[in-house]
């Protein structure tokens, strides 16, 4: 497996899209992206079918990512929300999504439970001091250095988010994510990066989804992700046959296009396995 850090080191910017499963990490590296983010939006609709509200407890998050590394080859970039707690409760947070495979882990300074800022009006965030030591706790517990802590900071006010990723690169934080309603503009966006001295981490969600072109992406970003196009592509699609089908009860004439039994055997596996059980279990002598 290539490390993050590595490709950072030797790409003008990472790009990846937004895992909910390990199906969709599969579809993900399938489709050529450099890497992959588990979406914590994703994983509480996908594993819970509930807002991005902090339901999912971090063993349940823990087993949707380590499934998830087991499946693809590319790096991983784990949401651990807010660590689960305090900063000795991060710890733990940090090996295990370390020991499960992560390349990364991206870790926000929400108060907990946190609300997603994508769809809440209203996000509360800790004092800077606390999520300060709760990143030097897991620098410290942090095994091997090549995996990165993103740091985010959910601050919308744009001096006060460049003042937090200042402190928070000070305390070991590899690199900074500001959210998309921190700043409007893409001046916004070089003046957090050179007020904070690393690239930054882009989730490309509202403006910054539609406004930015990957010139000034790739000016400002190490890691430019698409958290969501996965989930609301899947969620469309099966809306849409779903609903025909429980109309018609016939699948043969569904509004969009489905994946051949055939086809998806190969992809997800099969011919593999069978090999596999051949080799070992079909009595041949090495």
């Amino acid at each position: 497996m290539t490390h993050l850090k590595q490709l950072i080191q030797s790409k003008k910017t990472v790009w990846a899209a937004g895992a909910f499963d390990a199906l969709s990490a599969r579809l993900i590296q399938e489709a050529g992206f450099d890497a992959l983010l588990t979406s914590g939006y994703g994983v509480s609709s996908s594993f819970l079918g509930e807002p991005d509200t902090e339901f999912y407890t971090m063993t349940e998050n823990l087993s949707v990512v380590r499934n998830v590394c087991n499946a693809v080859t590319i790096p991983v970039i784990a949401d651990i929300d807010t660590a689960y707690g305090n900063a000795v409760s991060a710890m733990r947070t940090m090996r295990e999504f370390e020991n499960a495979g992560a390349s990364a882990v991206i870790v926000e300074d929400q108060v907990s439970p946190k609300r997603c800022p994508c769809s809440s009006d209203q996000i509360d965030i800790v004092p800077m001091e606390d999520h300060i030591g709760k990143i030097r706790a897991m620098v410290a517990a942090r095994k091997n250095p090549d995996v990165l802590i993103i740091a985010r900071t959910d601050a919308v006010d744009g001096a006060e988010a460049v003042r937090r990723g200042r402190a928070y690169v000070a305390a070991g934080a590899d690199i900074i994510q500001p959210i998309s309603k921190c700043f409007k503009d893409f001046a916004g966006l070089k003046a957090m990066r050179e007020g904070c001295g690393v690239p930054l981490s882009l989730q490309l969600l509202a403006w910054l989804e539609t406004d930015l072109n990957r010139q000034q992406i790739e000016e400002v970003a190490a890691i430019a992700t698409y958290p969501l196009v996965a989930l609301m592509s899947a969620t469309q699609a099966m809306r849409t046959n779903l609903r025909a089908l429980a109309e018609t009860k016939s699948s043969r004439q569904l509004p969009l296009a489905v994946t051949g039994l055939h086809d998806f055997n190969n992809f997800i596996g099969f011919p593999r396995i069978d090999a596999l059980q051949k080799q070992y279990m079909g009595g041949e002598q090495a």
